[in-house]
């Protein structure tokens, strides 16, 4: 990532305060810098993203998808339940085209469970890489995990440590995704590695892949 890039992605408040641990002061993408290793490495022709406050990580991975000899295409679904930011797809566009990605990123203002009895869902093939930041709660988070039997790579989930009282959707509730990520560690079949930096990433992959 040049400097040029990175101070469009700085230069927007909402899209840096978002509890990935990211700094203005010297342009740290904090968890971003994950993110973004981890679809450079893995090289995923197809990511889901579920959720996000200003599109952070779906800009990243985006991005790296981008940097990547491969390309590919990245399906965003958010409902933009939280504001009308999402709901106008010229701002949208917009949004994205600003950072080089408006051709990349194909966003669905939608919940997953609306989106998995759409024609575009039922049109995937593999997905390489989910990454999971809707509705915060345990529960939300396993039906998204569920939602994507197509996944090879991993599944990345977003408030893996918090445990906050959250007003972001007016009644306040608290966060419980780390609740999930708890019953992934139980399970056999599953490696995953919490990594405790802002609100945490949990990264989950199935055992042996």
């Amino acid at each position: 990532m040049d400097s040029e890039w990175l101070a469009k992605v700085f230069r927007l408040e909402k899209l840096i305060d978002s509890g990935h641990g990211q700094r203005r002061e010297d342009q740290n993408l904090g968890l971003g810098h994950v993110y973004y290793g981890l679809v450079r490495a893995y090289r995923p022709e197809v990511i889901v993203v579920i959720g996000s406050w200003r599109g952070f990580v779906p800009i990243v991975m985006a991005k790296a998808q981008q940097d990547n000899v491969e390309g590919g295409r990245l399906i965003f679904i958010d409902p933009s339940m939280a504001d009308d930011f999402w709901k106008d797809p010229k701002v949208v566009e917009h949004h994205f085209a600003n950072f080089g990605l408006a051709n990349i990123i194909e966003h669905h203002c939608m919940t997953t469970q609306e989106f998995v009895k759409t024609d575009a869902y039922k049109a995937l093939d593999k997905i390489g890489m989910l990454f999971v930041d809707g509705m915060h709660t345990a529960e939300q988070a396993e039906f998204d995990h569920a939602s994507f039997p197509q996944l090879e790579g991993p599944a990345l989930f977003h408030d893996s440590c918090s445990t906050i009282m959250s007003r972001i959707y007016g009644k306040p509730y608290q966060h419980t995704v780390r609740k999930y990520i708890q019953k992934l560690q139980d399970n056999s079949d599953f490696d995953v590695l919490n990594v405790p930096l802002g609100m945490g990433v949990a990264v989950v992959t199935l055992r042996g892949t």
